[in-house]
């Protein structure tokens, strides 16, 4: 509740915020509801929003403010980025992997 809490010191609007978000007067079950439904929505709408952003990106390209042509100095995006994020997640899923085998109750 420290957090929904903010939101009650928002002038004029506050008070409604809470009770909207909490779904009545105090926490019950539908605040708990919301808040499970929310955390478990939020990822996949943020990946979705992510490959969409990246689709856009890789089909038109990107913005150029300067205009000055930069063509020298360009890199494949799939090879070099795909590769590099592929790395980047096998090595954190080894290293979250070993902690969680070798050292179960740290």
């Amino acid at each position: 509740t420290g957090i929904t809490n903010l939101l009650s010191a928002i002038p004029y609007i506050g008070k409604t915020l809470v009770y909207w978000l909490w779904g009545g007067f105090s926490v019950s079950n539908a605040t708990l509801n919301r808040f499970f439904v929310l955390h478990f929505v939020l990822p996949f709408a943020i990946a979705a929003l992510a490959a969409v952003h990246l689709l856009f990106l890789h089909e038109t390209g990107s913005n150029n403010p300067l205009g000055i042509s930069s063509n020298v100095n360009l890199i494949p995006f799939h090879i070099f980025y795909t590769t590099k994020d592929t790395v980047g997640f096998v090595v954190l899923a080894v290293m979250l992997a070993s902690i969680c085998l070798f050292f179960p109750n740290l």
